[in-house]
Formats: C-alpha cells, sequence, structure tokens
C-alpha cells in the first residue's frame, strides 16, 4: 500500500508522468462530499457515487422540501446497504439567503445598460424590469454604486445565466439598478448576493429551524453545514439550538464562510466550530480575484494547525455540463490537495449536473495523484513546530505514531478510539498511509434508557482527510484490559486483509490504550 511520496520540488522524470497510476483500495486519503438533488437521487445513481469516493451526502436546503429530500436519503441508506459502503450525511441550512423569486418560471433576458427594479413585492411578477425578492430591508442595506450579483446557483459572473447590477437610485423599499451584463435567468429561483454588505437576517432562520427539528432530528443528521455563518456567537447559537434536540447535541457543526464578515470573524469561528467550509462561490464576489487564493491558502492553513477538517468548495463548475474538467480546474483541485484540504464538496456538479459519478471518479482520481507529492515531511515539522513544547498526552501519542508508520513504511496505522479523537489527531499529522480508526461503542444513559454511542463518532470521520473508521463490537472495550487481548486487533486486520490495505509481511502501526496507558506499537505481519 505505501508508495514512496515524490515532492513536486523533487526532479521527476517526465516519462514517468506518462505511466498509468497504480490501482490502490482507497480513491483517494481527500474526501469528498456530494450533493444529492435531482440527477443524483436513484438508489442506482446514489451506488454508483458511493463507489466512485462519495463518503459524505450533502442535502441543501436552499431548494427541495422535506419530502423530496427524504426520498433521496431514504434511497442514500438502500445505496449504503447494498454497497456495504459508509455514508455519512449532511444538511446544509439556507440561512439569510436573498432570493428572486420567479413565480411562473418563464426566462428572463436582462439587457446590459437598461434599468431594472428590485422590490420587496412578492405578489409582483417577475419581467425584464422588475425582479420580485425575499427581503423588504434591501433599500435600507445598499446605496448608490453598490454591487448587486444574481445567478442561479453558479456564482461565476461569466455565464450566461449570472448578472451583475450596480445601484443607481433607492426609492422606499424599491432598488434601482443599471444592468451591466446581458444575460437569461431562467428556473423558479435565483440568489442574490450584495458584495461586502450586512443583511440584517439571523444565520439561522426560522425555517432552518424548522428543518433541523422536524427532518434533522429525524434522520440523526452527522453534519449542519451553517450557511452565510458571520461570528463566533452563530455557532454558540446553532449548538445551543442543537442541544435541545435529542441526539443532535453529538452533530458537528461546519462554519460556512461565504462573505468579508466570516473572513473579518474567522480565528474565533474556527475555534467554535468543529470544521469550516470555504464557500469560494460566495466570497469569490466579496473579494478581489486575485485576494481568493490567499484567504483559501490562510485559511486551511489555520485549520490544518487546529485539527479541524477544512472542506473547500466550487471545484469543477465546468463539469455540471462537461466530462472532463477544464485545465485550470485541475489544477485547482492539486492546490487544494496540496495546500491541505479535507475534503471536496460538489454542488451544481452532482445536484443537476449531467455526470455526478464521472465527476466524483474524477475529482477522486486528481486527489489521489496530487496526494503522492504532498510533502508529508515539511507539513509534520511545520505542525509540530506550531504545536509546541510541551505537547499534551494525546497530542504527543499521535505525533508519535504517524512518525513511527512513516519511519517503518507501515501499511496503516489503526487506532482505537472511543470519541474519534485520538483517530483525529493522528489524521492531523497527515500520514502518508490510510489511519483505520476503530471506533468502540460506549454504553451511556439519560437516567430513562441506556444507549449506545459510536455510530456518529465513526460517521464523522468520513470527512477527514486520510481517517477510515470502522465501528467495532461494543462487547469489546476501547482499554485493553490486558495487552493481550488482541482479538478486536485481529478484526481489525482481517478487516485490512479483506479490502486490499495490508497484506503478509506489511507493517502495522496500531494506537491504543492498554489500562491506564496509551500505546504506540509496531507489528509485522505473518503469511
Amino acid at each position: 500500500m505505501h508508495t514512496h511520496h515524490l515532492l513536486v520540488e523533487e526532479p521527476i522524470r517526465m516519462a514517468s508522468i506518462l505511466e498509468p497510476s497504480k490501482p490502490s483500495f482507497f480513491p483517494a486519503m481527500t474526501k469528498i462530499v456530494g450533493t444529492l438533488g435531482p440527477k443524483s437521487r436513484s438508489v442506482e445513481t446514489i451506488s454508483s457515487c458511493l463507489k466512485a469516493g462519495m463518503s459524505v451526502a450533502r442535502f441543501d436546503f436552499s431548494w427541495g422540501d422535506t419530502e423530496f429530500h427524504q426520498e433521496t436519503l431514504e434511497n442514500l441508506r438502500m445505496a449504503i446497504k447494498s454497497t456495504k459502503k459508509p455514508c455519512a450525511v449532511m444538511l446544509d441550512t439556507v440561512g439569510p439567503e436573498l432570493q428572486v423569486v420567479n413565480k411562473t418560471e418563464r426566462p428572463i433576458s436582462l439587457e446590459a445598460e437598461t434599468l431594472v427594479i428590485l422590490t420587496p413585492d412578492q405578489e409582483k411578477e417577475a419581467t425584464s424590469n422588475l425582479l420580485p425578492i425575499n427581503f423588504s430591508g434591501l433599500s435600507k442595506a445598499v446605496k448608490t454604486g453598490d454591487t448587486i450579483f444574481i445567478g442561479q446557483y453558479l456564482f461565476t459572473g461569466s455565464e450566461t445565466t449570472s448578472v451583475w447590477l450596480e445601484v443607481n437610485e433607492v426609492k422606499g423599499e424599491d432598488v434601482g439598478c443599471l444592468i451591466k451584463n446581458s444575460a437569461t435567468l431562467s428556473g423558479s429561483l435565483f440568489t442574490l448576493h450584495v458584495s461586502q454588505i450586512r443583511i440584517d437576517l439571523p444565520t439561522l432562520s426560522d425555517k432552518d429551524k424548522e428543518v433541523i427539528s422536524t427532518w434533522g432530528l429525524r434522520n440523526n443528521i452527522d453534519f449542519l453545514s451553517l450557511s452565510y455563518t458571520r461570528c463566533a456567537e452563530d455557532i454558540r447559537h446553532a449548538r445551543e439550538y442543537l442541544s435541545k434536540l435529542g441526539d443532535l447535541n453529538q452533530t458537528q457543526i461546519f462554519a460556512k464562510i461565504e462573505n468579508s464578515e466570516g473572513l473579518a470573524h474567522f480565528d474565533e469561528i474556527l475555534q467554535e466550530a468543529d470544521g469550516i467550509i470555504l464557500s469560494r462561490g460566495n466570497l469569490g464576489i466579496d473579494l478581489p480575484p486575485e485576494k481568493v487564493f490567499l484567504f483559501q491558502k490562510t485559511a486551511v492553513y489555520k485549520c490544518n494547525m487546529a485539527g479541524k477538517p477544512a472542506v473547500i468548495t466550487r471545484v469543477v463548475d465546468s463539469m455540471t455540463d462537461n466530462l472532463r474538467p477544464t485545465r485550470a480546474e485541475a489544477t485547482d483541485i492539486a492546490n487544494a490537495v496540496l495546500d491541505g484540504s479535507d475534503a471536496i464538496i460538489l454542488g451544481a456538479e452532482t445536484l443537476r449536473g449531467l455526470y455526478p459519478v464521472d465527476t466524483i471518479s474524477t475529482v477522486g482520481k486528481i486527489c489521489a495523484e496530487s496526494e503522492k507529492v504532498f510533502n508529508q515531511d515539511l507539513f509534520f515539522k511545520k505542525t509540530v513546530k506550531y504545536v509546541g513544547e510541551p505537547m499534551s498526552h494525546l497530542e504527543s501519542i499521535a505525533s508519535s505514531a504517524v512518525r513511527a508508520a512513516i519511519k517503518v513504511k507501515a501499511s496503516v496505522i489503526i487506532c482505537f478510539t472511543s470519541s474519534g479523537r485520538a483517530a483525529r489527531l493522528i489524521a492531523k499529522y497527515r500520514p502518508t498511509m490510510p489511519v483505520i480508526s476503530v471506533v468502540i461503542p460506549r454504553l451511556k444513559t439519560n437516567q430513562l434508557r441506556w444507549t449506545l454511542t459510536g455510530s456518529f463518532e465513526a460517521r464523522q470521520s468520513l470527512i477527514v482527510r486520510g481517517l477510515f473508521p470502522m465501528l467495532a463490537d461494543p462487547r469489546h472495550p476501547a482499554e485493553s484490559t490486558s495487552a493481550t487481548n488482541d482479538s478486536i486487533l485481529k478484526i481489525a486486520l482481517d478487516h485490512g486483509k479483506a479490502s486490499g490495505m495490508v497484506k503478509s509481511h506489511d507493517r502495522v502501526v496500531v494506537c491504543q490504550k492498554v489500562g491506564d496507558d496509551s500505546v504506540v506499537k509496531i507489528i509485522e505481519l505473518e503469511d
């Protein structure tokens, strides 16, 4: 399984680039989040998505009702059962998203250098001169000269379905704008984004709360993607809300950074959130194009050092309609991996794109190829230096396990964990081999009933780079009472052999608790 890792900085034989890549059990260490929708909701298509490398399914509530998403989720469960591929569930909130309402769903043509009025009167019909919107406070938020962007899901500003407007007058609750480029808006819903303006709406809307307390609670969602996170208080508010909803107190909250306000409060948001989603579509409008890469690299670095997943969006927009990505997109994915990203979210590409399975497969191959030249040695030294001394007990064990695995060229690292924290710390140091996280369920009670924990923790590692979960038999304790109690390790190794991760004479690094002690040991497999 272990290969010699080249570095981009080292000279590579050009001819070797033409050699076909060796097949491996894992498509990639970097995880892929697929958004399920009209083009990707049948059991057959979802099964193919799972086989192609999707490990988290995202449900975007900006559109579609709960019945539609519930049907899709039932199909996902059937696909998981038939493929035996685990998959976590992410609920993406709507948040303070401004939308143009087109009840007739007839295409609207907008001509450059003509005027259009944005009105909060949703009873009016959308035309080339009048666009009803779902927010009455726009006239108070904007001023003459501000930029407004309207588009259907894809925020590139270059296509014929996206339009840039410049505010030229504010009259009562209406906002008059000059159209900057010709475009045709089609469909029932387009998002409206005002550059660098605070919209006075709650981050977790009443509609979001209703969806979470019904659909989210019913389906025990693993992740909540909090759209338009603007400050740490947004995360605290969402966590407080989840804490009152049964098992959703275990749901991880990922802050979606979508505007300059979220960027300004990034450090405090990172402290509160369980992970970060860099929403490059909206951010690409708030930031000048030349600053987008700088935000991405800085944010990913901060996430890496904090040991929290960094997730990138909007990588292969062109694959919504095409079978191959552009050269720029292929390079963009590779750079996201080399920067240290944990996962990549596919939005329109899988939601309404023509090639959902091919997109996942292509992104996975680019990630796998990029990981081969990831400079792990430099990353390891950088992380150790950042953590500083004295290290915490767990951090020391995790970094030692990774160092040992690299020195002995181990095929895998096996980590026994109850909360998942130990395995995530190992993954933080970006080992070049997969980490099998053996999650040991724990029995807990709320005075009314006993329940087993573990499935949440196992699924939540499906968004962490290099981490592959396995839920253990609850009869095995996480702390081995004697060093000889290795029956659960044997099961993990058998799983590794069956899946092609390990073979005879391979070395394996094991991280587990024996009594009160944390132990890192190296095993050489026999025939």
